[in-house]
């Protein structure tokens, strides 16, 4: 396995700057934004689509640092019903499969996107309840009328490029638990598989290394990041999981996100590695900082202290005792 980062941590640091640094930490990957939510600081999809050179220097700086590219990520809304959100959303994707094909990447990382509520809705709806049954026809709609239908396409799309998708289960989108990501993998293909954020199970009650296991079974983790996060049981018990208070209020806050180590110790995330290693996955651990206590630099760095002497960098090919 490796150790990598988002390097959307880095967005103001140039390119160059960028790599010398995540590569003077130790750290073998990058996971690169192409746009959408993370931003495309490091990663110019069109630019690079244009220019084949531009592509090979791109790749030969990046192993010039002893460094790979796991993912390219475009996490936004392709599903959103107003047309100037979706529309935008949906080309991007597009392109980062085009460019991650063109690269060698593997994966290209995003949302599962959450529709409205009828053809005419102007804002996405996230049915969190089976009751009243308004909520049941909504989520029936959403899934047979745009979920199913735009991702079967982009699995066909993905696959005819030699590239996985990776939707990030999290809350406010369609895909957000590891049932709603196999069933979207049931009904549109194996193209489709999750990129895993313990942050976002711990938050909606569910065990990351029982979801490690859900997905493994199925060969459904494409990719994972690392991310922590930490429950206030005060304001849980007053707000509930499904807390809208907002993310810098952190004193009010149900949960809010924390680097590696300080939501979970360092066994948690010794057991979720290992739980990654018997489930087969050998590929990368790519550090999300998302800490509202935290400079980037402190966080990243303790995120990489935490991470560093629980990675499993050999795989046991032989079972010498047996």
């Amino acid at each position: 396995m490796k150790l990598g980062v988002f390097t959307v941590l880095f967005a103001e640091k140039s390119f160059d700057d960028m790599l010398n640094y995540v590569a003077s930490s130790g750290l073998e990957a990058i996971e690169l934004g192409t746009g959408g939510y993370p931003g495309d600081a490091h990663c110019k999809v069109d630019e690079l689509l244009l220019d084949e050179d531009q592509i090979k220097r791109f790749k030969e700086k990046i192993e010039e640092h002893g460094l790979s590219i796991s993912a390219l990520s475009c996490h936004a809304n392709p599903l959103h019903p107003q047309s100037n959100i979706a529309k935008p959303a949906d080309e991007l994707f597009q392109k980062t499969v085009q460019l991650a094909a063109k690269l060698g990447v593997p994966v290209v990382n995003t949302f599962s996107g959450c529709p409205g509520d009828h053809e005419n809705a102007r804002y996405p709806n996230w049915p969190v309840s089976p009751w009243p049954h308004d909520f049941q026809e909504i989520l029936k709609w959403q899934w047979e009328h745009k979920l199913i239908p735009y991702w079967k396409e982009k699995n066909d799309f993905a696959e005819a490029h030699n590239v996985k998708i990776g939707l990030e289960l999290h809350g406010g989108f369609s895909v957000h638990t590891p049932a709603t990501l196999l069933r979207l993998r049931k009904e549109c293909g194996t193209a489709i598989g999750a990129n895993l954020d313990p942050s976002h199970m711990w938050w909606q009650g569910i065990d990351p290394i029982e979801a490690i296991k859900i997905l493994g079974n199925e060969n459904a983790i494409h990719h994972f990041h690392a991310k922590d996060t930490i429950i206030d049981q005060t304001n849980m018990n007053r707000n509930g999981l499904t807390d809208m208070t907002d993310y810098s209020n952190m004193r009010e806050r149900a949960w809010y996100f924390r680097t590696v180590g300080f939501g979970h110790d360092s066994k948690t995330w010794a057991d979720m590695i290992s739980a990654l290693r018997l489930m087969d996955y050998d590929y990368v651990v790519s550090i999300e900082h998302e800490d509202g206590l935290m400079s980037i630099e402190e966080g990243f760095n303790k995120a990489v202290q935490t991470l560093k002497p629980v990675m499993v960098k050999d795989s046991v090919k032989e079972m010498w005792w047996v």
